[in-house]
This record gives structure tokens, C-alpha cells and sequence, in this order.
């Protein structure tokens, strides 16, 4: 996805700022202003959360109730929180996870964390290194071994919002 970047005034700005908060953001707002200005309609634009949640009561037949459970409960999810998730899913909230995923995607975060980490202290190696004079040869091991595991983290990521994405726009 491309950035785009200007310059405004500072209170075009502010004002810009107040407008975009009811529009999901200044991103959001901007992205939908490019769209109508160029005259093109994104798939599937994710609703505006606002306000407090209300209730909608439904009913089903005892056939579908069960079919709804064990759909539900292979997802890792309760009926309820399943079908809010295929709601939100067709209204187009990006991701629906389950608790599976949200379990990998919790792993991901903490590999990348310690991945961070370690990149932090091979920098503050390096750049000790350079200061007395040292090559930093050293460091680049560990660099190569960070890249490599944080590829393996990003295709992980990758595979777990693709599943994601197929399960909630596929009929299942």
C-alpha cells in the first residue's frame, strides 16, 4: 500500500483532526476522501464503531441451534460470539479471530518482542564495537539469524490472517 504525505497549515489540520474522529480517523477519512474524489469503492469499507452496543434477539430452530454450537464451538468461539463475528465480518471488520488465533497471534507478538530485543542489544554491540574501534563483524550472524526468524514470524502472521479471512468469507 502506498504512503502519501503533505504539508497543511496547522489549524487546517486541527480542524481536519476534530472532522476525522466521527470518520474512523484521519487515515480512514483520507483513504474515503481519495476514493470518492477518484470515484472508486473500496470491497468492503469496515464500519464506524460508534456508540454503545444494542441488542438484537433472534430465534432459531432447535436444528439450527445445534448446528450453530458446533460450528461455534470448532471455531473456539460461543454461538453468541460467532455470530457477532459473521455480522461484523460481512458489515467489514477486518479480522473475526478465534481464540486459537488469537493464541498464535499472542505467540507471534512475543517472538517478535524477543526479536526486538535481541536487535537492540546487537545494535548497542555494534555501536560499542565502532566506538573503540572494533569491526562489527560479529553482529551480523545475528542479525542474519533475527531476519530469518522474523520472515518465519511475518509468514506465520500471514497464514494466520489468510485462514482467518478465508473461514469469514467462505460459506461454512
Amino acid at each position: 500500500m502506498a504512503l502519501i504525505s503533505l504539508r497543511i497549515p496547522d489549524d487546517v489540520a486541527a480542524r481536519f483532526s476534530a472532522l476525522a474522529v466521527a470518520e474512523g480517523g484521519k487515515s480512514a477519512l483520507m483513504r474515503r476522501l481519495i476514493a470518492d474524489a477518484l470515484d472508486v469503492r473500496s470491497p468492503c469499507a469496515a464500519p464506524l464503531q460508534i456508540g454503545r452496543p444494542e441488542k438484537v434477539t433472534l430465534r432459531f430452530r432447535e436444528s439450527e441451534m445445534r448446528q450453530l454450537a458446533e460450528i461455534a464451538h470448532r471455531r473456539g468461539m460461543t454461538r453468541t460470539g460467532w455470530i457477532i463475528a459473521l455480522v461484523r465480518s460481512r458489515l467489514g471488520s477486518p479480522v473475526q479471530p478465534s481464540r486459537d488465533e488469537r493464541e498464535a497471534l499472542r505467540a507471534i507478538l512475543r517472538e517478535l518482542n524477543q526479536i526486538g530485543a535481541n536487535i537492540n542489544q546487537v545494535a548497542r554491540a555494534a555501536n560499542a564495537g565502532v566506538q573503540q574501534g572494533r569491526a562489527i563483524e560479529t553482529g551480523l550472524s545475528e542479525i542474519r539469524e533475527a531476519r530469518a526468524i522474523v520472515e518465519s514470524a511475518l509468514a506465520e502472521l500471514r497464514r494466520v490472517f489468510d485462514d482467518n479471512a478465508d473461514y469469514w468469507q467462505t460459506r461454512r
